[in-house]
């Protein structure tokens, strides 16, 4: 499912017109965005959590030249798929 099958069916669902349905999608995604941005966890029961993780610089090599190369600090998205969902999909 992709974002625009999923305000497809919420408007088919909630009979409104597809401009109110991706009004509402949009909104959803931006604000978890944001509070990902400003790095607050996020989390949807029955779904999981999302956060930040921070990976420190290093030292690492080219493995094509050898060359030694530094490695910039960095922040990266991570999703943890919550309890409900996990037993959902195994079961």
């Amino acid at each position: 499912m992709n974002k625009s099958e999923l305000i497809k069916i919420l408007a088919e669902e909630n009979t409104i017109s597809t401009d109110e349905a991706a009004i509402v999608v949009n909104t959803f995604f931006d604000s978890i965005r944001q509070s990902i941005i400003s790095e607050q966890r996020v989390e949807i029961r029955g779904l999981g959590s999302f956060k930040i993780k921070k990976y420190e610089g290093y030292s690492g090599r080219n493995p094509k030249t050898g060359e030694i190369v530094s490695v910039a600090p960095k922040k990266l998205p991570f999703f943890r798929a919550g309890k409900e969902l996990k037993e959902f999909i195994n079961s």
